[in-house]
């Protein structure tokens, strides 16, 4: 088993505010992805969880963060006011999404407990809640470990909450497969750093060796969490059947990849094969997978259209300051839940330095996306919001596609 490195922690200053406490400006650089602690051995027994506890569930909660208001201000690329959308939200959607959030949690300990704070509800509607428009988006909290979890009480966390994090999101997925897909409908699963960790276990033990499961993924958008390919190929690594899309009529497979708005450095954190996290490094050469969005054609390029939502994140949080510091349009009086800048950025992957990245630059005014914490995380808050609109589209025609193959 190879060895790899971690990434280091640089203190970040707070917009408005005295510089963040070594304490905490390592928390908020961990809270974008997953430590060590975190990763186990997919063969491990099953582990106990809680009774789920659905943050977003279209079923049973007659609202839920992911599925704010359509409405939508359109810009030009430098931010310009062009038009309202209203987009209409499918009264039936032919398919389901199963969104995994990322490390956010403030909670004073090492472990979230199975409660809905206003930093999930902020991260579902950045994040998931754009999905609804194609989708019957699901999302369950989980007992992930907090900012402290991954930083400060790291000493404190035990084999028994790394398990429960990973258990409450098995339960979850199995509890949606009996009760709301019923080996019927077609399904995304999307999640983003800590998310995309806990997916990459999930889709190994779960579905990777299973037909009757992988008959039923559409595909999974594992964002932000350097996903594994044998190199210079689009299958090995993380799953044995499993492939990274290479075509949007393709279905069952992976897009995965990490932003930066610059050549990665040498110490890039994501992109790169040799931080894994704590994840064991298959054996063989590997990179990191990288698929861009905006065409999945292996080295093709593209436009990106970000779409995010008008209001800040929740303030008084630790991604709520840090988002601040991105650089993302801000509108005043926007008259629309959601800012759309359609074809702002050019896309395309590049290995530099060890890295294999989707490397976006900003086009016709757009402004350049600031990297937070530092230049080796790159724009990792950005992952999915630079690139919300293609996102929703790819699945949406994948879906299509999965639904044709179904009526063969």
């Amino acid at each position: 088993m190879r060895s790899a490195v971690a990434p280091r922690f640089l203190n970040v200053a707070k917009p408005g505010s005295a510089r963040l406490s070594k304490r905490w400006s390592r928390a908020v650089a961990a809270s974008v992805a997953v430590a060590s602690s975190l990763a186990l051995p997919a063969a491990s027994p099953a582990p106990v969880a809680a009774k789920t506890l659905w943050l977003c569930n279209p079923v049973t909660l007659r609202s839920d963060p992911c599925r704010p208001p359509t409405s939508t201000l359109v810009l030009d690329p430098s931010g310009q006011r062009q038009r309202i959308e209203h987009p209409q939200r499918p009264r039936h959607p032919q398919f389901d999404c199963f969104y995994i959030y990322p490390t956010v949690s403030d909670f004073p300990g090492p472990q979230a407990p199975l409660r809905i704070f206003p930093e999930q509800r902020s991260i579902a509607e950045y994040q998931a809640a754009r999905f609804s428009l194609a989708c019957r988006v699901f999302a369950p909290v989980y007992r992930q470990l907090t900012l402290r979890g991954i930083t400060v009480d790291a000493g404190k966390v035990t084999p028994e909450m790394r398990e429960q994090a990973y258990g409450d999101v098995r339960a979850a997925f199995l509890d949606y497969l009996r009760r709301y897909n019923r080996g019927r409908r077609g399904v995304v699963l999307i999640g983003h750093s800590q998310g995309t960790f806990t997916l990459r276990r999930l889709l190994r033990a779960e579905v990777d060796g299973r037909p009757t499961r992988r008959r039923l993924l559409v595909s999974a958008l594992l964002i932000g969490g350097n996903v594994l390919v044998r190199q210079g190929s689009d299958r090995g690594g993380d799953f044995r059947h499993l492939r990274v899309c290479t075509s949007p009529r393709q279905t069952g497979c992976v897009i995965a990849y990490s932003t930066y708005g610059e050549r990665p450095p040498a110490d890039a954190v994501f992109g790169n094969p040799r931080v894994s996290f704590g994840l064991p490094l298959p054996p063989g050469p590997v990179e990191v997978a990288c698929t861009n969005p905006a065409n999945l054609q292996p080295g093709g390029k593209g436009l990106l259209t970000p779409i995010y939502p008008s209001q800040a994140f929740a303030r008084g949080t630790t991604i709520g300051a840090l988002t601040e510091q991105l650089g993302t349009p801000r509108v005043e009086r926007p008259g629309a839940f959601w800012l759309k800048a359609p074809r702002s950025y050019t896309a395309g992957c590049v290995r530099a330095n060890g890295a294999h990245v989707l490397l976006v630059s900003p086009r016709r005014g757009a402004p350049p996306l600031k990297p937070v914490p530092n230049a080796s995380w790159g724009l990792h808050l950005a992952d999915v919001n630079i690139a919300l609109g293609n996102l929703v589209e790819l699945v949406e025609r994948q879906a299509a596609t999965w639904r044709a193959q179904r009526r063969r």
